[in-house]
């Protein structure tokens, strides 16, 4: 009886070791900036199964982390509005520095990193068995005035400033 629990563990952690890295996929990150600088923010993503698990368990809160990375970075407060399996809702106070000078509004974004955020993800136990990449495939930022900067893959995205 004792060898049956032993067969199956000795088979998960085979199947562990032997799937092909796997890796959560960011697909979207879309901030839009409104008239008082706050941010709105939806992230995409998808996981994979094991990554699912983790998740299902609760070992890992993709929208808490994603949270922190946010108010780290930011050094500001960051609400989760939703959370739902591949999608988070944020929203971020000042997440914008906007100024009304000469009848003119201009609006500054900070830079934007996520490498903390694959260097928090690398310590968690499942680290070995996944490809950590958390560059969105797309980030768009949308401003005010209807203007709309885009990046593609970018672990990093610099500074951005509009003016109308």
């Amino acid at each position: 009886m004792k060898k049956i629990p032993c067969f199956i563990a000795t088979l998960i952690f085979l199947t562990l070791v032997s799937v092909p890295a796997a890796a959560m996929t960011s697909d979207t990150l879309d901030i839009n900036i409104g008239q008082d600088g706050r941010a709105d923010i939806q992230f995409t993503y998808s996981l994979n199964w094991l990554e699912y698990i983790s998740v299902y368990l609760r070992m890992v809160e993709p929208a808490q982390e994603l949270k922190k990375a946010l108010e780290s970075n930011f050094h500001k407060p960051v609400r989760v509005i939703a959370v739902d399996s591949g999608r988070v809702h944020l929203s971020v106070d000042s997440f914008a520095s906007v100024t009304v000078n000469d009848g003119k509004t201009t609006v500054r974004t900070p830079g934007l990193s996520f490498a903390e955020g694959e260097r928090i993800l690398r310590n968690y136990w499942f680290a070995p068995f996944i490809k950590i990449d958390l560059s969105p495939a797309v980030t768009t930022l949308r401003f005010p005035d209807g203007s709309v900067a885009t990046f593609t893959d970018a672990l990093e995205i610099p500074p951005q400033v509009r003016s109308w």
